[in-house]
């Protein structure tokens, strides 16, 4: 009994050793990779200010880092008024943006100092989406790559928000967006938030041609942050899922909200139009003078704004400006009848040639309603035709012969 026991000891020291030495000899498994975790990707947008070009409201990135909880705020809107040949760029339509980096309070704390507000809508990214969008943004914020060529309607702040998501999704954003439209054009987006600035509201209804008169998709609608917003809630992923997985106030608005605005109607321009025409007419033989005056006040706003959509179009890279029928009802021929208008003041009768241009505005004015009524590349210019078209016509029929 003693051998045997001695024997089962031996033979279970002999399977203990062989393990040992085979689990000596196998290979050591690698761990298992982890994988880090994905940033929490949002957009920050912010509500319309005081300032000309605030009216349009603004948005950012903002990336939260998942192991500090550190937020970055990559912000499309940076340019310096101080830089050289900023004001000649500005002109051409040749600007330059530039994305900056920065903590989210900082870039919130003069938005809370104006009182703007600010919403961040927290997005739903898959992790490698979102860690490929915070790479591709810490990399465009670098100081050799944030610079890029600005246009209002195509290529702002916003449009770079969006571009960048829409990569990140794979298209899908676009694809979501870009059948869809609701009838807003450049025109009327810009009208709309330009109306508490009444300058602002004329420089753009008189300086936009008909390119901004064509209907948007929801997807061109992203060139204004809030409709970008609007367009990311109504956005869902490839799965179903909504992209926008909540949303938070970070700062209120106390300054007014964006206006709704609306189109203008046509018939109070007319009226306005023609009792100004029938003031022209009575005026003419009963007040000759103070008729010259308002005249030349009419002719040289007509030729300064003229001279400037010309040179806009021929000139600059504002291609929203190009081909703009105003210039028929506010024509450089205007020019021409300064002179004449300074001879009516001293009580000289006006010559041939003044009347001719005089005849020469109104005939333009009339070509202006040609392609609104053959809706060739309309542009929605019909209030001006009617406010304009009855004063020229007066105007050339006041001086078409000597005074009584």
């Amino acid at each position: 009994m003693r051998l045997a026991e001695v024997a089962r000891r031996l033979l279970a020291l002999l399977l203990a050793l062989v393990a040992g030495i085979a689990q000596a000899q196998a290979p050591e498994q690698a761990p298992t990779p982890v994988e880090p975790a994905s940033p929490r990707i949002g957009v920050v947008t912010m509500g319309p200010g005081g300032i000309f070009w605030e009216r349009f409201g603004h948005d950012a990135i903002v990336v939260e880092d998942p192991a500090t909880g550190a937020r970055t705020n990559y912000n499309f809107g940076f340019f310096d008024l101080e830089e050289p040949g900023f004001l000649g760029r500005f002109v051409q339509g040749r600007m330059q943006y530039m994305l900056v980096a920065l903590p989210l309070e900082q870039d919130l704390a003069y938005y809370r100092d104006v009182g703007r507000g600010a919403t961040v809508q927290w997005l739903d990214l898959d992790p490698a989406q979102a860690r490929q969008l915070a790479a591709d943004l810490a990399e465009n914020a670098r100081p050799e790559n944030a610079r890029y060529r600005y246009d209002y309607y195509t290529d702002n702040c916003a449009t770079r928000v969006r571009d960048a998501l829409d990569r990140a999704l794979g298209g899908q954003l676009q694809r979501t967006l870009v059948g869809r439209s609701s009838g807003d054009t450049w025109r009327s987006e810009s009208l709309r938030l330009a109306s508490p600035a009444p300058w602002m509201w004329l420089a753009f209804d008189i300086g936009l041609g008909p390119r901004a008169d064509k209907p948007l998709s929801r997807w061109q609608l992203g060139f204004i942050p809030s409709r970008l917003a609007e367009g990311l809630r109504e956005t869902r992923r490839a799965d179903g899922r909504p992209l926008v997985a909540g949303e938070a106030v970070l700062l209120p608005q106390r300054l007014p909200p964006e206006p709704l605005g609306s189109a203008p109607r046509i018939w109070p321009w007319l009226l306005a139009g023609l009792a100004i025409a029938g003031m022209v007419l009575w005026s003419r033989s009963r007040h000759p003078r103070l008729l010259a005056a308002a005249a030349g006040l009419l002719w040289l706003a007509c030729a300064v704004l003229g001279s400037v959509l010309a040179l806009g179009w021929a000139f600059t890279d504002h291609q929203a400006m190009w081909g703009n029928r105003n210039l028929l009802l506010f024509s450089p021929l205007a020019w021409l009848l300064l002179p004449g208008a300074w001879g009516l003041l001293r009580r000289r009768e006006p010559t041939g040639r003044f009347r001719a241009v005089l005849v020469a505005l109104a005939v333009l004015a009339a070509l202006a309603c040609l392609p609104l009524w053959l809706q060739v590349e309309p542009q929605r210019n019909g209030h001006w035709i009617a406010l304009l078209l009855p004063i020229h016509a007066a105007l050339a029929r006041a001086w078409r012969r000597p005074a009584p």
